[in-house]
């Protein structure tokens, strides 16, 4: 594969990476809507949720339930969320570092993978202390399962890119 295609593949990989990032991000502003239509689309008639998935219609009521409260009566309560979005955010335009420079950048990947593992222990320290239930936070933590799957591909195309001739002589 030439240097090329190379880093055109890695720049596929980042710009997903990035563009979900910013969802993730962009979605956790409107936490109390967004918990609204959920909670509207798994008790609606056509839904199988309340019968075949109970504890999850239960979940997500009592968590619509607790932002409503939080936002009636302590809405700087969910300033939280806006600062979890807004790193969402910043964390997704560091990834800009690596789509210019991929070889000298490598590290802005190897944030991402410390920080794709480091969801596990926290989900598993945090989650219980919480009151998260269990089956929650396996959810929790296959963001940094399924979010280290395409940073790995980076990193080993990154890794292959720094191997060719041309690259390797460029880098001081």
């Amino acid at each position: 594969m030439s240097e090329r295609a190379l880093k055109r593949r890695i720049r596929v990989w980042l710009v997903v990476f990035i563009v979900c990032l910013v969802l993730s991000g962009l979605t956790a502003f409107p936490l109390v809507t967004e918990l609204r239509w959920a909670e509207d689309l798994l008790r609606s008639p056509a839904s199988p949720a309340p019968e075949h998935f109970p504890a999850l219609t239960e979940w997500i009521t009592r968590v619509r339930t607790g932002l409503d409260e939080a936002d009636a009566g302590h809405p700087f309560v969910l300033y939280g969320t806006d600062w979890l979005a807004f790193a969402h955010l910043v964390i997704a335009v560091a990834f800009y570092g690596p789509y210019r420079d991929p070889v000298r950048n490598i590290w802005v990947i190897e944030f991402g993978m410390i920080a794709c593992a480091g969801i596990i222990p926290l989900a598993l320290i945090c989650g219980p202390i919480r009151g998260i239930p269990f089956w929650w936070t396996v959810i929790d933590m296959s963001f940094g399962v399924f979010g280290i799957i395409p940073l790995l591909v980076v990193h080993r195309m990154i890794k292959r890119l720094e191997g060719m001739p041309a690259v390797a002589a460029a880098v001081p």
